[in-house]
């Protein structure tokens, strides 16, 4: 399985339709907060579904914080990250997802790529697609025979 993973957008949706188009073929595309309204018009303009959880600045969104689910045999845990305080290091999200027993954990909040192994379980931060930031980015994760890597993927605003 092929996943695109998207994160604080903070109202620069047209980059994400764009990373969408770059991306080419994915089965499942992930919204990390931070503009959880971008998310409803991505799902509107394309007709893809996005899995997708608010941030700190999707105050009024009724979604869940933190979604857990499995895809292609694999635990994912999906946060924004801001209630793991994911800004001050990752010691609070990795706890939480050995306690999920999680393989993959998808986070954003910090705005900086990041791809780790740590404890045996894949942390992807898929950077940020904020208009006017200096480094915007997305991520792909590919699962092939029960092995998750990802990739941060520079976009151009």
């Amino acid at each position: 399985m092929r996943f695109l993973i998207l994160s604080d957008t903070h109202g620069n949706y047209p980059l994400a339709i764009r990373a969408l188009e770059m991306a080419g073929k994915v089965d499942r595309i992930f919204h990390l907060g931070d503009g959880i309204e971008d998310a409803r018009l991505i799902e509107e303009i394309t007709g893809h579904h996005l899995i997708k959880v608010p941030g700190n600045c999707d105050l009024t969104a009724p979604d869940p914080r933190d979604v857990s689910a499995v895809f292609a045999g694999l635990k994912f845990f999906i946060t924004h990250g801001d209630t793991y305080n994911v800004k001050g290091g990752l010691a609070g999200l990795r706890t939480k997802a050995g306690a999920e027993n999680a393989h993959v954990v998808l986070y954003g909040h910090t705005h900086v790529s990041s791809v780790e192994l740590l404890d045996g379980i894949l942390f992807v931060n898929p950077g940020c697609l904020r208009c006017k930031w200096p480094d915007t980015s997305y991520a792909i994760l590919s699962v092939l025979s029960g092995t998750a890597r990802a990739r941060i993927i520079p976009i151009k605003p």
